[in-house]
């Protein structure tokens, strides 16, 4: 598996307006289902909003942000994204109550 955050410099939004803006994206994420991303999680806070983004591939999420992504994104919000990528060999998933290491079964 393979992680992205997105880090959005912006103004924390009320919890009203962070669910409105991410009712109206998540079809977009949605379809990207069939483009290798296995989970979205839109963030908002103080230092800004965005998302932690579980893609099947680091090839997946490139193919993602692209510098006409980036256009767009600082387009919408007014300021530059940040993405960090990171590599995700193991998760520990409480609500299924499973140790998944990449590769293992």
């Amino acid at each position: 598996m393979f992680v992205a955050i997105v880090q959005i410099p912006m103004t924390k939004r009320s919890r009203e307006a962070a669910v409105e803006a991410a009712r109206k994206s998540a079809p977009t994420y949605s379809a990207l289902g069939a483009k290798g991303l296995l989970r979205k999680y839109y963030i908002n806070g103080e230092a800004g909003g965005g998302g932690v983004y579980l893609w099947e591939s680091e090839a997946a999420a490139r193919a993602w942000y692209t510098p006409d992504w980036e256009k767009r994104m600082e387009a919408r919000f007014g300021a530059k994204p940040t993405v960090t990528y990171y590599d995700s060999h193991v998760v520990v998933d409480n609500e299924a109550g499973k140790v998944r290491v990449e590769g293992e079964r």
